[in-house]
């Protein structure tokens, strides 16, 4: 019987010898899986998430100024398109003038050549309705001595003879001044020409000061990780899996932030879009509308967006890996 129970109780200590001994070697192995998947650079920390925020910011911003500089480039053209196809008859109001009569001689005149298409008074209506965002609308026509304006649609391919039509008009109408708009074309498009260039600039900037914020963010992760990467590379580790694993590491925290600004700065167009479209007609609205359209940037725009955001991505894996490799050669010299 002693010796019955004896045995028990070795079997009994034995069997939980032996499980502990199983549960030693599944910690073991566990902890040798988690070493083996734990990454190189830490998958998050503050620097990291200050670098994603960066990231964001500098895509958000660099997406505005396309933004903007599309729309100024698309509302130029508009302008220009309808310049060259339009000009204005303007008559000065002077004492004993019946401008009636003066702009129904200037629009006679000018329907008479070869070339013009149309030709339209501007009312009394639409003139105050132009007027309003300035004078009010209490404005009265009578009281102040507004121009009034005639709109001559003419052929872009066959432009009338302006010279001639100027020189008729001094003889009907005295007080009537022809503006074909070519000085205005010219301005303009060397005006948006300097915008567009001002913007790819300040697009340009933000981009190098996107790459430098990389360059600073991955120096400082090799800072920190310094001495893992000096184990690996003298133990035989590649210069290429090392750079591989910071290129992913910061491909995925740029890919991040770049779309959180992307997505940023088109609700930030479609809002805008959306403000002009509730407010066109207001005066103020047909003034906006007349200088910048509807504050829509249109199809190329967003994808000039989604091009900012692949772009900086692949600047954050790009710089990564060009600053791990320079790191790794200098350890080696």
């Amino acid at each position: 019987m002693i010796k019955a129970g004896t045995g028990a109780i070795a079997r009994s200590k034995l069997a939980r010898l032996r499980e502990r001994i199983e549960a030693g070697v599944k910690r073991q192995a566990n902890n040798r899986l988690a070493r083996k998947q734990t990454p190189i650079v830490p998958p998050d920390n503050v620097a990291g998430r200050a670098m994603v925020l960066v990231i964001a910011i500098m895509t958000f911003l660099s997406c505005l100024t396309l933004g903007a500089v599309t729309l100024v480039r698309d509302t130029a053209a508009t302008w220009q398109t309808q310049i060259a196809r339009e000009a204005t008859i303007q008559i000065k109001p002077a004492e004993g003038l019946d401008m009636e009569e003066a702009l129904a001689r200037a629009r006679a005149v000018a329907a008479g050549y070869s070339g013009v298409r149309s030709v339209e008074i501007v009312g009394r209506e639409a003139t105050q309705r132009l007027l309003e965002p300035w004078l009010g609308p209490a404005l009265n026509m009578d009281e102040l001595p507004v121009p009034r304006l005639i709109i001559v649609t003419i052929d872009p391919v066959n432009r009338p003879d302006f010279e001639a039509m100027r020189a008729e008009l001094a003889q009907a109408v005295p007080n009537a001044v022809l503006d074909d708009h070519r000085t205005w074309v010219d301005r303009l498009v060397a005006m948006a020409r300097t915008t567009v260039t001002i913007g790819m600039a300040v697009l340009a900037l933000m981009l190098s000061a996107t790459a430098l914020t990389v360059i600073f963010a991955t120096r400082g992760a090799m800072a920190g990780n310094g001495h893992v990467i000096e184990v690996l590379h003298f133990v035989g580790a590649e210069a290429s899996f090392i750079a591989r694993q910071f290129r992913r590491h910061f491909l995925l925290a740029g890919s991040r932030g770049a779309a959180v600004g992307g997505i940023a700065a088109i609700i930030v167009f479609v809002v805008f879009s959306w403000w002009s479209s509730r407010n066109i007609g207001t005066p103020e609205g047909d003034q906006a509308a007349a200088l910048f359209g509807n504050f829509a940037i249109g199809l190329s725009g967003y994808l000039g967006v989604g091009l900012v955001v692949l772009l900086i991505a692949a600047l954050t894996a790009t710089t990564t890996h060009v600053t791990v490799i320079a790191y790794l050669r200098r350890i080696e010299t």
